[in-house]
């Protein structure tokens, strides 16, 4: 049973970030890995609880080891460590950066050197869905001088991330509840004749004030029964009768993201448009039922993909029905013929199935579910069944 007045606490105990270390150590034992290092700002708060704003800065790279045994060891810039202290973490190696000739680069060496070699292999976030945030060229000085050999380790870092504990999944849920209520208000704050921008402003606010930390991401776009992209915007387009208005957010609590859509009819929707839009919310039914333990990203893809295509759509420039959620916006895996990926307990999904119907004219829903033993449990308020207007 999800209780929405409940409130998470910020932060994790030390006792979370052991059961992921020991988990996320299972799995590199299966890959083969003696190590791995992470550099991005979501893979080193996952390990560690660490979180600052000055990952706005690029000037210096950040390091966290997890070794095969034993716990993580933070390689960071000196500036960082009074904070990095705060956290469970209890090894941890600075320099004086920002020292561009050497950026922490022989100091990480010395500390994967210094771990037993057993496969001789150490991962970095080299491949799908990640980014490194060092400088390549000192990713190649350390691999050309390591004993070891650097691979990629985004298929278990992945695995580790993919499924969330339950501390995780409350701390989404948190933030999918006060979205949730701030959409159901939205359409008693604003009025024909005001602008996308303001529109997004005044739920931004809303937000902010039902105790969301950040919105990172909130693309806003209208126009007359559709919308032609779901990325961009808001512009200063004025909302009129006929339009439809479709608002995405990714806001955060504590780190975790929402995400999910809200569309709105502009002064009445027309016989089309309520069409499709009853299409999607069956599809988006669908594919909730659809995300069941052992079932694969494939087979929730085509129970939305049936009902949009017998509804006459003529594309989705989407590309994917849904994906995973967490630390980031959009993590793996998707919702796509070929992905391939087994549902299991815990892991957090979005379904998104969406339709182009005309030229220029797309509507798309978007809910965020957790997958349970029993199945999927909603983290969202559920979209209407009938598209809200806006008067």
């Amino acid at each position: 049973m999800i209780n929405d007045d409940v409130i998470p606490r910020r932060g994790f105990s030390p006792s979370e970030f052991e059961t992921r270390v020991e988990r996320a150590q299972r799995i590199m034992q299966r890959h083969g890995l003696d190590a791995i290092f992470v550099t991005s700002p979501p893979n080193v708060r996952y390990f560690t609880g660490f979180d600052s704003q000055f990952w706005e800065s690029p000037t210096r790279p950040w390091f966290v080891v997890v070794p095969l045994s034993g716990r993580p060891v933070a390689v960071i810039p000196e500036i960082g460590a009074p904070e990095m202290a705060l956290t469970w973490m209890e090894d941890i190696r600075t320099w004086p950066a920002p020292v561009p000739e050497d950026d922490g680069v022989s100091l990480l060496k010395a500390t994967l050197e210094g771990l037993p070699r057993r496969f001789g292999r150490i991962g970095a976030e080299l491949g799908r869905e990640m980014s490194l945030r060092m400088p390549v060229i000192d990713l190649f000085r350390l691999r050309d001088s390591l004993g070891s050999e650097i691979v990629d380790g985004s298929p278990a870092i992945w695995a580790m991330r993919m499924v969330k504990t339950d501390a995780e999944i409350a701390h989404i849920h948190h933030i999918c509840t006060i979205a949730s209520a701030a959409y159901a208000a939205l359409p008693g704050q604003i009025s024909i004749g005001e602008s996308e921008r303001e529109a997004v402003r005044k739920l931004r606010i809303d937000i902010a004030r039902r105790g969301a930390d950040a919105t990172p991401f909130m693309p806003a776009i209208s126009g007359p029964g559709g919308v032609p992209q779901i990325v961009c915007g808001p512009h200063d387009r004025i909302l009129e009768t006929g339009d439809i208005l479709f608002i995405d957010t990714g806001s955060t609590f504590d780190g975790y993201f929402c995400d999910f859509d809200r569309n709105y009819a502009i002064g009445g929707i027309c016989a089309e448009a309520a069409r499709v839009h009853e299409a999607l919310w069956l599809a988006t039914e669908a594919g909730i039922a659809a995300a069941v333990p052992g079932a694969t990203t494939d087979a929730v893809w085509q129970a939305m993909s049936r009902i949009i295509e017998d509804a006459g759509a003529i594309g989705n420039n989407v590309g994917r029905l849904g994906h995973g959620l967490g630390l980031q916006l959009t993590e793996p895996p998707s919702h796509r013929p070929g992905d391939g990926t087994v549902i299991v307990e815990n892991m957090v999904l979005t379904i998104e199935p969406g339709m182009e119907y005309a030229p220029g004219k797309m509507i798309v829903h978007e809910e965020n579910i957790a997958i349970t033993a029993d199945g999927p449990r909603l983290l969202t308020r559920r979209a209407p069944r009938e598209m809200p207007v806006i008067r």
